[in-house]
């Protein structure tokens, strides 16, 4: 059966019919000519009790897209599918996301990479056998029986017949972590117990052992993820599969859960949700693209070697199924040395300390440039969301002064949204910002948002608001603190482009803290780079050019980049490898090409 070549999404979030006239109704062509296009359908509201959302039969829609212009929450979406594609794997609903295509587990580490909201914690559901796929057939009760039939005389069916019948054995890490402390209330070693195997040696290597006694509910966001793929690890399975597995990880120990998950690909078969293309490039042996539209669809490519489908992924281009996904490239830029800067457009503060009971924090002098971007490395722990506090004025230094006597624009590491009952437009209108530049440049970027209440966004969304007002606001100094935090590839590249652009564009300081490195190779003009012994003492050094500050910080960590001659995209070397060996004789941590 081919699946129909339209389809219509309606956001359930953003449909109520209590607050609009029904415009799509009254306005679309089909239901004017007598016929029922669009009418409006019972729902369960999330707690009790019938509610109404609008119901569109995508066997009569023409696809003109007057109720999707209409619709004055922007609660509608209407997307004509690639001609060539057959019935969904898998559709929530009627007028839901519908995924297509199937992965292919096989041996070793195979990664998924796409925007978010194109199917990728769907793929991992139904591989672990959370979700029965129902072939697009969502009226019905999904069986087992159903999808082996389908993939009859495939290599999927073997597996399948596995999952349905229990003989397979999976280990899998959940994407939101946050949520651990809300379903166990002990200790790391309680929660270990239950969940895995205790296993020192592992313990050790993924620095838990400090934590083990604390109370799940008092570690930190990094330490939760650690435990999380800790209890993943710990446990002997066929099958593993992680689920953005460096969210709240620093660069050292994002690398380090790289070389692991890597060498468990040797000998299992692994599949990873992973947003830093710098992480996946390095553990995956194979790669699945996702393309379509977020939320509405999503199409699994073929298997890919993890080089060659990265590059197409950047390209916008995949070669094989011979589709554009992207209307541009994602290219990364080879900066020179920083050049003489004019002296007056430079900041200088001075060297400054802070001590707390357990930790102290120095920050060598350094200058500040108007209209550039400056990256801030650094393990956790270690004092740089301290530093941007005390910029921030929201701390106060021990010793040496700090006042730059600048208007200053902040975005926070933990954003507290959860107890904000407006929507994201009514939260936007009280905001104190730059309301022809918020819309000009950042209303596009958070448009699909707007009907959303606030304490109801994800990970990613919360961050997408909360970047866009800390950028529009009348600042001189602009402080992010982990941006990249929860969002996509295609999401971080184009946040880089938009950074770097108002800062150059307003003259303004940005700096930005983040543990991408390929993100900080987009956006940074220079880097600060932070050391010590996290927890205990951090030293702040001036900030200097990209090229001598990862040198500087990769070293610490005995890692050395390369660069794609044609992308310019950053690539790990494999440690003793001949091109590792020979960056490192010569020097260049990170090479500029």
């Amino acid at each position: 059966m081919i699946s129909k070549k339209r389809i219509a999404v309606v956001d359930s979030e953003k449909c109520n019919y209590k607050k609009c006239s029904s415009e799509c109704i009254s306005s679309c062509p089909i239901n004017r000519s007598g016929a029922e296009c669009i009418i409006l359908g019972d729902r369960k509201k999330v707690v009790g009790g019938l509610d109404k959302i609008a119901v569109i039969d995508e066997n009569l829609c023409t696809g003109c897209g007057i109720c999707v212009k209409r619709c004055p929450y922007e609660a509608i979406q209407i997307v004509n599918l690639p001609g060539e594609l057959e019935e969904p794997t898998h559709q929530y609903g009627k007028n839901t996301f519908r995924l297509y295509g199937f992965p292919m587990p096989m041996k070793g580490v195979v990664g998924l990479v796409g925007a978010n909201g194109i199917g990728k914690t769907t793929i991992l559901n139904i591989l672990t056998g959370n979700i029965i796929p129902n072939q697009g057939n969502f009226e019905e009760k999904a069986t087992w029986e159903k999808t082996i039939k389908k993939y009859n005389g495939t290599e999927l069916q073997g597996y399948l017949k596995k999952i349905a019948s229990k003989e397979i054995k999976l280990s899998y890490k959940p994407q939101d972590v946050s949520k651990i402390p809300l379903m166990f209330k002990g200790t790391v070693k309680e929660l270990i117990e239950q969940m895995g195997e205790y296993k020192e040696d592992l313990i050790e290597k993924l620095e838990i052992k400090n934590i083990i006694n604390q109370k799940v509910s008092e570690i930190s966001g990094g330490e939760l993820q650690r435990t999380a793929i800790y209890i993943t690890l710990s446990k002997e399975a066929d099958f593993y599969f992680f689920d953005e597995p460096s969210s709240y990880l620093d660069v050292k120990q994002r690398l380090k859960i790289a070389r692991i998950i890597k060498k468990l690909g040797e000998e299992k078969k692994v599949f990873v949700v992973e947003h830093d293309l710098g992480v996946l490039d390095y553990l995956a042996d194979y790669v699945h693209i996702l393309y379509g539209k977020p939320g509405v669809y999503g199409v699994i490519s073929n298997l890919k070697n993890a080089r060659s489908g990265i590059n197409e992924f950047l390209k916008g281009y995949l070669k094989e199924e011979n589709i554009r996904i992207r209307n541009y490239e994602i290219k990364f830029e080879i900066k020179p040395p920083s050049s003489e800067w004019d002296s007056k457009k430079e900041i200088s503060y001075p060297e400054f300390n802070k001590t707390f009971k357990n930790f102290k924090l120095e920050v060598k002098k350094g200058k500040l440039r108007k209209g550039e971007v400056v990256g801030i490395l650094g393990a956790n722990g270690i004092g740089k969301t301290t530093y941007m506090k005390i910029l921030a004025g929201e701390e106060k230094a021990d010793e040496g002064k700090i006042d730059l006597n600048l208007k200053i624009a902040y975005k926070p590491q933990y954003l507290d949204y959860e107890k904000i009952e407006l929507t994201v437009d009514e939260f936007i209108k009280k905001q104190d910002i730059n309301f022809g530049l918020f819309n000009s440049e950042f209303k596009r970027v958070i448009e699909d948002l707007l009907g959303k209440k606030v304490n109801k966004l994800s990970g990613g969304e919360a961050q997408r608001v909360a970047i866009s007002i800390a950028l529009a606001k009348e600042s001189e100094i602009i402080l992010l603190d982990e941006p990249s935090a929860f969002l996509d590839i295609e999401q971080r590249f184009l946040l880089s482009q938009l950074i770097k652009r108002i800062t150059e564009k307003n003259k303004t300081i940005t700096m930005v803290i983040d543990h991408d490195i390929l993100f900080q190779d987009l956006v940074s003009n220079r880097l600060m780079v932070f050391d010590g012994v996290p927890a205990v003492k951090g030293t702040a050094f001036s900030p200097t050019s990209v090229h001598e500050g990862m040198n500087f910080f990769l070293k610490k960590m005995d890692i050395t980049f390369r660069r794609e001659p044609d992308s310019g995209r950053p690539r790990m070397n494999k440690p003793n490898s001949q091109k590792d060996n020979e960056q490192k004789q010569k020097g260049e941590y990170y090479y500029m090409l």
